[in-house]
């Protein structure tokens, strides 16, 4: 019969299950306490690295509908639950591995999907949230500045283009006004001519 502590890890467990978008599945035989420390620190304040029993993981698992880890849970086993940027997660992990070789990296999930031990490390290689968001802030930045060139220009080149035709009317008003001037004054009309007297019989 379940004890209420074991209820309670079960519990705890599925619940970082469902809370995370990743987790890896690792085995930590002979890191120290310190080592340990070091790790969850690397993986920021987002993230949960728990030291967990075998038995009671494979519960919480199945209750969470998590399938990745089936047949891998075996040894000390602890379970870095990921909340934030799985990719630098992935990627502290990996370091960690590389320079503390009692960590072994087993399998994981990403976003519902298994993933093998390479598969971690290929996560691990990609690109942070971070960087991939300065790089799309780069490229929309981009475009908008040069919108904002082409737009000047524009600008420019309309205030130039503003001031032509009052300056292309001038001389059409000017040659109007020579016409008139050169054209002679109508005569005025002759008055009608007076009728002559009739005769006298």
């Amino acid at each position: 019969m379940a004890t209420p502590n074991k209820v309670a890890a079960v519990e705890e467990i599925t619940k970082d299950f469902q809370e995370s978008n990743a987790a890896v599945l690792t085995e930590y035989r002979g890191l120290t306490v310190a080592q340990l420390k070091k790790l969850r620190r690397s993986l920021g304040t987002e993230n949960k690295f728990s030291v967990v029993k075998n038995s009671l993981t494979a519960i919480a698992a199945k209750e969470a509908g998590v399938d990745a880890f089936d047949g891998q849970l075996a040894g000390p086993t602890a379970i870095a639950f990921i909340k934030g940027d799985a990719v630098a997660a992935a990627k502290s992990l990996t370091d960690f591995a590389k320079d503390n070789k009692q960590l072994v990296i087993k399998t994981g999930f990403f976003e519902g999907k298994a993933l093998d031990a390479s598969a971690v490390a290929a996560l691990a290689a990609l690109e942070s949230r971070e960087l991939q968001l300065a790089k799309v802030a780069g490229i929309l930045k981009a475009p908008m500045a040069a919108a904002a060139r082409t737009i000047d220009a524009l600008r420019l080149k309309l205030e130039e283009e503003g001031g032509a035709p009052a300056a292309a009317d001038a001389p059409a008003a000017e040659e109007a006004t020579a016409q008139e001037a050169a054209a002679p004054a109508e005569a005025p009309e002759a008055p009608a001519a007076a009728e002559a007297p009739a005769e006298e019989n």
